[in-house]
């Protein structure tokens, strides 16, 4: 996937936006996507990669399965968070970590009604 496919991606799940965040006046920032205000994918400045929000199970599949892709983020790896490039991981299982990371960070009830409709 590219980051125009994971952006795509992630705008099309309920009620997410995007914000950039961490610019200043000379850059604009990193995209972000967030459900209610609370993040779940992170893009890098180039669009070729990003963190995201996985459970630490996801987080050990993915580092293990495409270790040339997928590593434990600096800082925030402990609760999660996943540094991929998005060509390095099948376009499948990208969907299912990026849909898996808002589900697990939407409110309860949204995220159970998305889940049914599908």
């Amino acid at each position: 996937m590219s980051g125009d496919d994971v952006r795509q991606l992630c705008l099309s799940l309920p009620e997410t936006t995007e914000k950039a965040t961490w610019g200043d006046e000379t850059t604009p920032g990193h995209p972000t996507f967030r459900v209610r205000d609370k993040i779940f994918v992170i893009m890098g400045d180039d669009g070729r990669g990003g963190s995201i929000k996985t459970s630490h199970g996801e987080q050990g599949e993915l580092v293990s399965a495409f270790p040339d892709a997928a590593r434990v983020a600096a800082y925030v790896g402990r609760y999660g968070w996943t540094d991929v490039e998005f060509a390095g991981i099948p376009d499948d299982v990208l969907r299912e970590i990026i849909e898996s990371a808002w589900a697990r960070t939407a409110p309860k009830r949204l995220a159970e009604s998305w889940l049914a409709s599908r």
